[in-house]
């Protein structure tokens, strides 16, 4: 159905953080993220690739979807879990995605997510 990857310098990432501060990570993250990573510069910056890679999937870019449509937590496992809501949840189904597929990684320089929407 649709596939999205990025791939992203934890080091441009967190220069963002320094310039923006909370506002930027509270536009970005919803709450349950920002518990989820516990403020660490790693979680939270493969968490935006997957984000970046979900809008890729899609193939829509924004289009009205927002930051906050896209949730990225860890399930009980460990494994990522993505969860669409609002407009990008719409754009999802309309397009027939019935399953998603997350992989994350990272390293200290660089994070890199793929994403797979199937129907």
């Amino acid at each position: 159905m649709g596939t999205g990857i990025d791939v992203l310098e934890i080091s441009r990432f967190a220069e963002a953080i320094t310039r923006h501060g909370e506002r930027f990570l509270n536009r970005i993250f919803t709450h349950a993220e920002l518990e989820n990573c516990q403020g660490r510069i790693e979680r939270l910056a493969v968490r935006f690739a997957a984000k970046e890679a979900v809008l890729k999937a899609v193939g829509t870019g924004f289009s009205g979807v927002t930051w906050h449509d896209m949730e990225v937590l860890t399930s009980s496992g460990g494994a990522p879990v993505l969860h669409l809501s609002g407009h990008a949840l719409r754009v999802a189904e309309g397009l027939g995605v019935a399953r998603t597929h997350i992989s994350l990684s990272h390293s200290k320089v660089t994070a890199v997510a793929v994403v797979i929407l199937e129907s």
